[in-house]
């Protein structure tokens, strides 16, 4: 049987039908080099990157030691953001549905902590979080590590960019020194080396070539001035039209402005930037990977780990300082051996940043123009779905096929024409194709889910 197939490994057959249906049907390199060594119980420390399965990776071998009848923490995954361990935590959840009343368990700053402490009343098997606010509970006395088994080091250098050594050595020290411990970083920096040595016994070492899945970005750079940066956006949106498009600024003014000029030309435009209410970044982020948004216009920090399949786009709307910071822009298009493209604008006071860039990267760029490109409205990019926000969720025990069937036979909204469908504690977000969902509205103001009376409305 060959190796990279997950039936090779010594998993139950319901786990094996759920990953079929989630469409896993081979390992992927670092799932491949990692799984048989955190399966059989070691330590591991593996080089990967986002999109290269690595939660899967991670999220089977955890999922294989739960006891599913004790609700304790029995894992703790720790990542350097809120947006990262939304996205971790709901991967498990998908990877855990083969089992029934597994519960997972977010906990980020820039949420209120009282909910966090309910939820964590009625126990979970799984914590997944940034080393600050699990800290809060911890000194809160509300989470209990003592019975953790297998603690994850998601995106650790990251983690230590972000200054939170100390955090991490607190709270791995009130876990158990028998646990299993499967640190994940993109980078082997020194810190790195010295974190495994510290918290890992005799851990196994992974690095994956990725040569061959080396992902296809075309690049191009155009030469912009400073004041036709908004019309060369748009001439390039109506240009390549791409279905969906994350659009990179340097600062949080940059991206409202940017915003307001998209959406005063009719482009269906939101942001993502560190003063918003993490409750709004939320339902952004939902619209976006639901494809109700068409544009995402962002700055780095808001966007580190933002996660999105089949990203047709990214586009550098202020140059990066830093040649690093360009290299992880763009890998967020032409994922999973799928093509991308990547634009950048470059005004001439920008000049020295696309120097060092090509100096760095050791390969000579080309600007060209863009003011040949026509620009039409028809052009602009439009969003497919409408993103459909019921009042229920994971808390009222509802599961993504309890409102396919709410749809489908409460509202008779065919079930093709429904889409990606993420929960949250008291709320659920469904993708609904755009004419069908206006067509609904109505209907959709009372109906029932599993019994439950329910209400809805559209996101826009």
């Amino acid at each position: 049987m060959p190796q990279n197939l997950f039936s090779s490994l010594d998993f139950p057959s319901a786990l094996l039908d759920n990953l079929e249906k989630m469409g896993y049907e081979t390992m992927t390199p670092i799932q491949a080099a990692s799984l048989p060594l955190s399966l059989a119980g070691q330590d591991v420390i593996a080089q990967a990157k986002t999109g290269s399965g690595k939660t899967a990776a991670f999220g089977l071998a955890l999922l294989s030691k739960l006891n599913p009848r004790f609700f304790g923490t029995q894992a703790l995954v720790l990542c350097p953001t809120r947006e990262l361990a939304t996205q971790v935590a709901q991967e498990l959840r998908r990877l855990a549905s083969y089992q029934q009343n597994i519960k997972v368990v977010v906990l980020c700053g820039g949420q209120s902590i009282g909910p966090q402490i309910g939820s964590l009343e009625h126990g979970a098997h799984i914590v997944v979080g940034t080393p600050g606010r699990i800290q809060d509970h911890l000194r809160k006395e509300t989470l209990d590590l003592s019975q953790v088994s297998t603690v994850v080091l998601d995106e650790a250098d990251r983690m230590l960019e972000m200054g939170f050594i100390e955090a991490i050595a607190a709270i791995v020290s009130v876990t158990p020194r028998s646990r299993q411990t499967l640190l994940f970083s993109a980078t082997y920096p020194p810190d790195i080396e010295r974190l495994s040595r510290e918290y890992q016994s005799n851990p196994a070492r992974v690095t994956v070539e990725t040569t061959e899945s080396k992902p296809a970005i075309e690049e191009r750079f155009f030469e912009v001035s400073k004041e036709g940066k908004a019309q060369a956006m748009l001439a390039l949106l109506s240009h390549f039209q791409p279905e969906s498009s994350v659009l990179f600024c340097n600062t949080k003014q940059s991206v409202r402005d940017v915003v307001d000029e998209l959406r005063s030309a009719g482009v269906s435009v939101d942001a993502l930037h560190g003063d918003m209410e993490q409750r709004d970044r939320d339902q952004v982020l939902v619209r976006f990977k639901q494809k109700s948004l068409s544009v995402l216009v962002a700055s780095d920090v808001a966007a580190r780990g933002l996660d999105v399949d089949d990203l047709a786009m990214v586009m550098n709307v202020d140059m990066p300082r830093d040649p690093d910071i360009y290299t992880h822009r763009i890998g967020r298009t032409g994922r999973a051996g799928k093509s991308g493209l990547a634009l950048s604008l470059v005004a001439k006071s920008e000049q020295y940043k696309l120097e060092h860039l090509s100096a760095f990267i050791e390969r000579d760029f080309h600007k060209e123009a863009w003011q040949s490109l026509p620009l039409t409205r028809e052009g602009l990019p439009k969003p497919l779905n409408c993103t459909v926000a019921v009042n229920v969720g994971r808390r009222q025990k509802i599961r993504a096929g309890d409102l396919v069937g709410a749809f489908v036979n409460e509202l008779g909204i065919p079930g093709s024409a429904l889409g990606n469908i993420t929960l949250s504690e008291n709320q659920s977000f469904v993708a609904v194709e755009r004419g069908i969902a206006k067509a609904q509205l109505k209907k959709m103001l009372e109906f029932k889910v599993k019994g439950r009376a329910a209400r809805a409305r559209l996101l826009w």
